[in-house]
């Protein structure tokens, strides 16, 4: 029975240990991850977009509150007093229409002693012309559409910003295929000296510098893996997932752009600009109209009784209201001069903004050209340099070069494969921005 029960905790215990065993192997493992379903997930989960979207909720909320020019205010209110003043107590009871010809007697109208009055109350107020307050609901509507605007060109950085990083894991993992290619050649070279260091042809000092070669190579392969961890945990940070998660890639992915695009007009962040001048704008006028008579109406319904919770006697009161603010102590004159100054500081600001925009849309333009004709010379280097290599290994494997000769060779020729890679991704990255300024202000509504 013991041999049973010891067999038993053995597999137990082995079971546990093969399930963590399996859990690390799961978390090693890279996980794919395609561009299209980066950007999917940034988009609908991505922090900073949030915190842009509560700020357009806010300026939606603020729009609503406008509603108010146009809706009644409503007001109950119920009130108990008990008062021995004259004309208080001959009020209340007109007020609940209780008067009697005893309560014009002098004694009482001037000694009335302690008189209780219980009163419900409705007041309504309603908003009939208020031109200032319609400038004003104006203006939030402006600031509306100016915050929506600035929505859509926060979603439009993310979506470069997911691109700029995914290109980033891109070339991780080529810069440390790179160095995998060039470590391989490396040992390939150590073993061959090491063989010929045996056989008593070489120098020790041609076996040391090859070992050399090879740590150096397996340091920058160690960087290279961190690259690619660095590139995987800012993707997570803009899908707004935790950090942590390695990410493969389709690395053949690259990005395409149409350079006869131009900046348009109607890019989100001019626009949000516009709009932001258009509500500064009524609100000059809203501060100009506050000086005109407003037309509002008003009424009142009333319950008043002695007693407690009753509702004996009732009366309604309705009326309309003209009123006119001759002066207000400058606020309108003030207030509209702060209003011009703000429109003129944002109609300059976009005005700088489509100027900046047209620089950086010539030099991007540039850029690309440029970069183009850097990548095809850059190809014909790594060929160049791949046959160099080739020639010198043949004349190596026959005595013919030194180790240095094919070191060198080969440290040429990952030189122009890391060039070559970076030359892509800028190449890559640029396209993406040329995306970014030459958006129309509808993509990713």
């Amino acid at each position: 029975m013991k041999e049973k029960m010891k067999t038993i905790r053995l597999l137990t215990a082995a079971l546990f240990l093969a399930a963590g065993f399996s859990t690390v192997y799961a978390q090693t493992q890279p996980t794919y991850l395609s561009l299209n379903e980066a950007l999917e997930k940034a988009l609908k989960q991505n922090k900073q977009i949030q915190i842009t979207s509560q700020d357009e909720k806010i300026a939606h909320s603020e729009f609503g509150k406008s509603n108010a020019i146009f809706l009644p205010q409503v007001n109950v209110s119920y009130s108990a007093m008990v008062t021995n003043d004259p004309l208080n107590v001959f009020g209340f009871r007109l007020k609940q229409q209780s008067v009697t010809a005893e309560d014009f007697n002098p004694a009482l109208l001037n000694s009335p002693g302690a008189f209780e009055n219980f009163n419900t109350n409705i007041e309504v107020q309603m908003p009939l012309i208020n031109l200032d307050l319609i400038y004003k609901r104006k203006a939030a509507a402006a600031q509306m559409e100016s915050a929506r605007y600035g929505t859509l060109r926060m979603k439009e950085y993310i979506v470069f910003e997911v691109k700029k990083a995914y290109l980033q894991l891109q070339l991780a993992y080529r810069e440390k295929k790179v160095v995998e290619e060039a470590l391989a050649t490396s040992k390939e070279v150590f073993a061959s000296v090491e063989r010929f260091y045996a056989q008593g042809l070489i120098r020790k000092s041609d076996v040391l510098n090859a070992k050399v070669h090879v740590s150096g190579l397996e340091t920058n392969l160690e960087k290279a893996g961190s690259g690619i961890s660095n590139a995987s945990d800012y993707l997570s940070l803009l899908m707004g997932r935790p950090v942590g998660t390695i990410y493969r890639l389709d690395e053949s992915t690259s990005i395409l752009t149409d350079k006869n695009n131009s900046v348009s007009p109607l890019r989100a962040d001019f626009q949000a600009l516009e709009k932001a001048a258009k509500s500064v704008g009524m609100m000059k006028k809203s501060y100009g109209f506050s000086l005109v008579p407003r037309l509002n109406a008003f009424g009142s319904y009333q319950w008043n009784d002695k007693k407690f919770a009753s509702f004996g006697s009732d009366s309604y009161m309705l009326g309309v209201s003209l009123s006119w603010t001759i002066f207000n102590g400058n606020q309108s004159k003030y207030g509209t001069r702060s209003a011009k100054l703000q429109e003129m500081k944002l109609q300059e600001q976009l005005a700088d903004q489509k100027m900046k925009a047209e620089l950086e849309y010539t030099k991007t333009s540039r850029d690309l050209d440029d970069i183009a004709f850097e990548l095809q010379k850059q190809n014909d280097m790594v060929e160049q340099a791949a046959e160099a290599l080739r020639i010198v290994k043949d004349r190596f494997s026959q005595g013919l070069e030194k180790t240095t000769d094919v070191l060198v060779a080969q440290t040429q020729l990952s030189a122009q494969q890391l060039n070559y890679a970076r030359d892509l991704y800028k190449q890559n990255l640029t396209a993406a921005y040329m995306e970014f300024i030459t958006s129309n202000g509808t993509n990713n509504q």
